[in-house]
């Protein structure tokens, strides 16, 4: 006879001790959450059966609740350098993406202002952006990947050059679709390969989703789970500044921080950014210096440059005086054309120009040229293939 079903949280968000309360009420031990918890999360193996060191009682128990079946992949494109999109599909036949992004051998995701633009490397969106400049060269080693997660299905912050909020927010994600991903592209990894970085870049808002996100990022970085540094891991946000503070306190800042910013001064921010009407720059930058940064690392700035929107040198001029005094590196990101949108990206002269701008005022600023183009690797574009539009963002 099956027991009840468990009224707590769902399994690939579970935590040791949520895993221990579990196998006891199946009739095992408390050590036997441990286990489990190692089998799914740092070995990603979500058949019951297979977990060889649980008694074979408590297997079948456990395999009865079941433990997978969060998500599935719809459709896996993969780039021509290499960059491969998966569409997956959630239980209520909902559509999310994640991204797993390949460093290129003797690359590490930016360009300098000294190194001039470069055929090698170009960026889905930012999600590689993140990857740490400063890490050691593993062109001798397993191939460093950066993957990209969503956090909601849709997302409701309106950005006018993001594909993501087209048809708008349809709901959150729960802590365990958010992990899914992550255990699904880890499992697609090509032979040496290695998952080096999680950036919390596709559809949605991270910290709209505020519990939901956090619950994974314990997930993610818990020593008997997938183990990854906090380092390694970075949270972007268009700006909401309560859960910025609460990710700070939550986190120690260890967690790293990316801003959305995309403009410098408040009315060009309001008309690219609906959700700085709520927040504007002085109460977002206010948080920014406030967040409990620790020593030597910085927050990533990101900069969408939209073609006559906000690509000027007057914009970068107002940029790297706005960031003044913030240990910051800059990246800027030619926007993706989308398909609900006139909008697109600058010349590539005019990329150079604004960096140029932020370089001489002594920034770190990288140009993201983007990657899997041939994938629709944008945030949201494959997701939403065919999704009808709930506004036409053609907004001067």
């Amino acid at each position: 006879m099956a027991l009840p079903p468990p009224k707590s949280v769902p399994p690939l968000a579970r935590f040791p001790e949520e895993w221990a309360e579990e196998a006891v009420r199946l009739g095992g031990r408390t050590f036997h959450g441990k286990q489990v918890f190692r089998w799914v999360q740092a070995r990603g193996v979500t058949d019951a059966m297979e977990m060889t060191d649980l008694p074979a009682a408590l297997r079948g128990r456990l395999a009865e609740g079941g433990l997978g079946g969060v998500l599935s992949i719809v459709q896996e494109r993969r780039a021509t350098d290499d960059t491969r999109k998966l569409l997956v599909g959630l239980r209520d036949g909902a559509n999310v993406e994640t991204v797993l992004i390949p460093r290129v051998a003797g690359f590490k995701g930016g360009l300098p202002a000294s190194s001039g633009p470069s055929s090698g490397e170009e960026d889905a969106d930012a999600a590689a952006a993140v990857e740490d400049e400063d890490d050691p060269d593993t062109s001798t080693g397993p191939v460093p990947v950066t993957q990209c997660i969503s956090t909601q299905v849709g997302c409701a912050m309106g950005c006018v050059f993001c594909a993501s909020g087209v048809a708008g927010l349809k709901r959150h994600m729960g802590a365990d679709e958010i992990v899914a991903q992550v255990l699904v592209g880890r499992a697609r990894l090509d032979a040496g390969e290695q998952l080096r970085n999680v950036v919390f870049m596709g559809m949605g808002e991270p910290l709209h989703n505020y519990e939901s996100t956090v619950r994974a990022l314990r997930l993610l970085t818990h020593p008997d789970g997938i183990g990854l540094s906090t380092r390694k891991v970075t949270v972007s946000t268009s700006g909401l500044v309560p859960e910025i503070e609460r990710l700070g306190n939550d986190f120690n800042g260890q967690i790293g921080l990316a801003i959305s910013l995309h403009a410098a001064d408040d009315e060009t921010r309001t008309r690219l950014m609906p959700i700085n009407k709520k927040y504007p720059l002085d109460v977002l930058m206010k948080a920014l210096r406030a967040y409990p940064l620790p020593r030597r690392r910085r927050i990533t700035i990101e900069y969408t440059l939209v073609a006559g929107k906000n690509d000027n040198v007057a914009e970068a001029r107002k940029l790297a005086k706005l960031l003044r005094g913030l240990p910051v590196k800059v990246n800027l990101i030619p926007m993706n054309p989308i398909e609900a949108s006139t909008l697109g990206p600058p010349e590539l002269s005019g990329v150079l120009a604004f960096q140029r701008v932020l370089c001489d005022a002594g920034y770190s600023c990288f140009i993201r040229r983007r990657r899997g183009d041939d994938v629709s690797a944008a945030c949201g574009q494959l997701a939403l293939l065919g999704a009808k539009p709930k506004v036409r963002v053609n907004r001067s």
